[in-house]
């Protein structure tokens, strides 16, 4: 296989010739992501499908719950891996590298899987139910409707994903049957809201994700997401309002044996020059089913031979990162844990609609699969 490019920029991938288009299209597609995936861990991505007015009714009906009393909010507050409000303050984002940043410049409010998953142990690890703020009854329906959208894209992504690694279009799907995810709608305030920034301190401090792919539905600003690659360093990321930004985890990097770096990046603080400035980010965090057994790919694909690992033992080691407290910074060190295996669950079938929703009149053709073997 190809040798990443000394520099590549984050590129736009558009999944409808992915989906619809013919064979050359689809090595195009999956030739790009493996490149970027190499690169900076990031891309950005379009022809997706998703309604631009169903993120923008969950902003303005989040808009609303932000924008209560801190009494009424704290009706609704939770711990970092919780379910619910997160205020200022609570996370610290860098910490879950080892980087040590004043708390982070937002207020969050977090979900997840939505039904318990029958198993007593997952259940007591991976399931909390819900907690919708009544105050914005109309908040939990369009949360639940993107959640929908959210799962056929990342099957979607992740179909892609298998390809640019030249291997079976269900390499990682066949590991969704149930899979566990997290949804987060940050809100990022201006000075008026969280004060003048300290010296270090972020919106999100510098950090990478835990797990597989995360889908970022955000808005431009100066203030906004900046990604770091060894050749760039700090940039400042490339932004599409029609497109989403994507990037891989450190699981999903473990998975590809470091072909593919998970990757690193920051939220900036208000700038100085436009203090108001309030922005907010939709990010849903997908995973695999729990229990998942990850091996990396061997070489000539992967570089790095890890351990394997159950998915959500190294998740669950990896969760100690954000909270922005003394005793989390102190044992950040050492976030995952060895793996003991157990049985996955059957996948489940891609969807036939949600092709139709991204404009294919027939489902993904089968036949010749791309590759980026070179």
């Amino acid at each position: 296989m190809d040798q990443a490019p000394a520099c590549a920029p984050i590129p736009t991938v558009d999944l409808r010739p992915w989906l619809c288009g013919g064979a050359g299209d689809r090595h195009r597609a999956a030739r790009t992501v493996d490149e970027a995936l190499q690169s900076a861990g990031f891309l950005l991505v379009g022809g997706h499908g998703v309604d631009a007015g169903l993120r923008a009714r969950i902003r303005a009906a989040a808009r609303a719950f932000f924008a209560l009393p801190v009494s009424v909010k704290e009706r609704y507050a939770a711990k970092v891996g919780g379910r619910g409000w997160l205020g200022p303050g609570a996370e610290a984002n860098g910490y879950a590298e080892g980087t040590w940043t004043p708390p982070d410049l937002k207020e969050s409010l977090t979900f997840a899987t939505r039904e318990p998953f029958g198993d007593p142990d997952v259940d007591a690890e991976w399931y909390v139910p819900n907690v919708w703020p009544a105050e914005v009854p109309e908040l939990r329906p369009l949360c639940e409707e993107y959640l929908d959208r959210m799962a056929e894209l990342e099957h979607h992504l992740l179909s892609l994903l298998g390809a640019a690694l030249g291997l079976e279009a269900d390499f990682f799907t066949r590991h969704m049957a149930r899979p566990t995810y997290g949804f987060n709608i940050n809100w990022y305030p201006g000075t008026e809201v969280v004060g003048a920034p300290e010296p270090g301190q972020f919106r999100i401090g510098p950090h990478t994700d835990f797990g597989t792919v995360t889908i970022l539905d955000r808005q431009s600003g100066k203030g906004g997401l900046q990604v770091f690659t060894d050749e760039g360093g700090w940039q400042d990321a490339p932004h599409d309002p029609d497109a989403f930004t994507v990037n891989i985890g450190d699981l999903m990097a473990r998975w590809t044996g470091d072909r593919w770096r998970s990757g690193r990046h920051r939220v900036l603080p208000p700038p100085a020059d436009a203090p108001a400035e309030e922005l907010m980010s939709l990010v849903y965090f997908g995973e695999c089913t729990p229990g998942t057994r990850v091996e990396s790919v061997p070489a000539p694909v992967g570089r790095v031979a890890y351990e394997p690992v159950d998915s959500h033992v190294y998740l669950g080691g990896s969760r100690c990162g954000a909270s922005a407290t003394d005793d989390n910074a102190a044992r950040c060190g050492a976030r995952r844990r060895e793996p003991g295996m157990i049985d996955e669950t059957p996948p489940r079938a891609p969807t036939v609609r949600s092709a139709a929703r991204i404009g294919c009149a027939s489902p993904p053709p089968s036949g010749p699969r791309p590759g980026t073997r070179g």
